[in-house]
C-alpha cells in the first residue's frame, strides 16, 4: 500500500540539491527501532539493485558489527562494500551529531571503489526522535513494524513526521497483533501530510515496487 506522493513534480532549488548530490554517491539513510526492519531493508534493496547499480553499505552497531556480519553472511554483496561501524554510544549521536565516524567510512568506500552510485547508511536501532544529518545523507528512511502496535504513527516525533519515507513493515503480522492498517494510515497522514508512506512486509518482498518507485523516482537515477 502506498500513501500519496503528489505528483512527484519537486521546485527548481530541490531539483538543484538533488543535481548537485549526484556528482558524488547518493547516500540513504536507513533508521528505526530495533527490530523493525532496517536491515532487512538494506538486504533487499542491495537484492534488488545490485545488478543494476554500484551501491555499498554502512552498518551501525553499538558494540558489535552484527548487522555488517548478517549481510557479509547473506552475500548480498562482495564483502569490501560492506563496513560495519561501532559506534561505543547512543545510535542517534553517529548519524546526526557527530557523523564523523560514518564520514570516515563513506570516504574509505568511495577510494575503493570509484564507481559507487549509492551507499546505503543503516542506523543503529534508536527511537521516534532520531533523525539523519543532511550532511550525512541527501535522504532518510525511517522503518517501523505493526508489531510494534497501531498507535506508532500517531505519536509522532521528527522521524516520524519527518522522514523521506516511512515504511510500515511487517503488515503480515497485522491480524495477529491486532493492528489496524487503516488506523495506521491515517495517523500517518496526520502526521506527515503529504510525505509518502508505504506498507511493506520486507521478509516476503511485499512493497518491492513501491520502494524502488519511491527511490527511483524521488531521488536516484537508475
Amino acid at each position: 500500500m502506498l500513501l500519496p506522493m503528489n505528483d512527484f513534480s519537486f521546485p527548481e532549488a530541490e531539483n538543484v540539491a538533488k543535481n548537485n548530490a549526484r556528482k558524488r554517491p547518493f547516500r540513504l539513510g536507513i533508521g528505526g527501532p530495533v527490530g523493525s526492519g532496517k536491515t532487512m531493508c538494506v538486504l533487499r534493496l542491495c537484492e534488488w539493485l545490485k545488478e543494476e547499480v554500484s551501491l555499498a553499505v554502512i552498518t551501525n552497531d553499538i558494540y558489535t558489527r552484527e548487522d555488517a556480519e548478517f549481510l557479509l553472511r547473506a552475500q548480498v554483496l562482495p564483502a569490501d562494500r560492506v563496513i560495519g561501524v561501532e559506534t561505543g554510544g547512543c545510535p542517534h549521536t553517529a548519524i546526526r551529531d557527530d557523523t564523523s565516524m560514518n564520514m570516515a567510512a563513506v570516504v574509505d568506500l568511495e577510494n575503493r571503489h570509484a564507481d559507487l552510485e549509492l551507499i546505503l547508511i543503516e542506523s543503529g536501532g534508536d527511537n521516534l526522535s532520531a533523525t539523519f544529518s543532511p550532511e550525512l545523507v541527501d535522504a532518510y528512511i525511517y522503518v517501523i513494524d505493526v508489531a510494534e502496535g497501531d498507535k506508532i504513527p500517531r505519536k509522532g516525533g521528527p522521524a516520524i513526521r519527518t522522514s523521506d519515507l516511512l515504511l510500515v513493515n511487517k503488515v503480515e503480522l497485522a491480524p495477529y497483533v491486532g493492528a489496524d492498517l487503516e488506523l495506521m494510515a491515517r495517523d500517518a497522514k496526520v502526521q506527515r501530510g503529504e510525505r509518502p508512506v508505504i506498507f511493506a512486509d520486507l521478509k516476503s518482498g511485499k512493497g518491492q515496487a513501491e520502494l524502488l518507485g519511491w527511490l527511483r523516482q524521488e531521488y536516484f537515477f537508475v
